[in-house]
């Protein structure tokens, strides 16, 4: 079972090795991956929890948001979004196929995923995934063959950053 790599050169220039190390170590154990045969072939897992206003996973900590609305969230990361994403790991895959397994823990309202290219010319040429209907205790699996180059993925209906997803060879 192979875990994800993570980008750190920000980190470490930030933070220094040790610190740079740490976080690697925290964001690697968070991210949750395994092998799994599925009807169409074999796909890596990747496992994915959305509280209020974040993913878990890509942020390395539970901020603890509380959020009764779309909007709520809206102000958290008008406030915060920016710094925590300059904070937040990148995830680094390897080109092929993948299910995003998301769950909703704790957010009241239905949320959703979408995974897409980075910027307006890579959501044209790069496959992208979405789908709502995600409510509180729920996980849903998003199924996806990734092609080399930046994405992003969030979910617009709690609405959380557009954290960075890098595949390469």
């Amino acid at each position: 079972m192979k875990k994800p790599s993570i980008d750190t050169s920000a980190s470490k220039a930030r933070h220094g090795i040790a610190a740079a190390f740490a976080a690697a170590a925290v964001t690697l154990s968070a991210f949750s991956m395994s092998s799994e045969p599925q009807a169409s072939g074999d796909a890596t897992v990747i496992v994915l929890t959305q509280t209020p206003c974040q993913f878990l996973e890509t942020e390395g900590v539970d901020h603890g948001y509380s959020a009764e609305k779309r909007a709520d969230c809206m102000k958290i990361n008008d406030a915060s979004g920016a710094e925590r994403l300059e904070k937040s790991e990148n995830l680094v895959l390897k080109p092929g196929k993948y299910i995003f397994r998301v769950s909703n823990k704790n957010v009241s309202y239905t949320l959703g995923f979408w995974l897409r290219g980075d910027g307006l010319a890579n959501r044209a040429m790069l496959p992208s995934v979405s789908g709502g209907g995600l409510n509180e205790g729920q996980t849903a699996d998003y199924e996806i063959t990734l092609e080399e180059g930046d994405y992003v993925f969030s979910c617009p209906l709690n609405p959380t950053p557009d954290y960075k997803l890098r595949v390469k060879g």
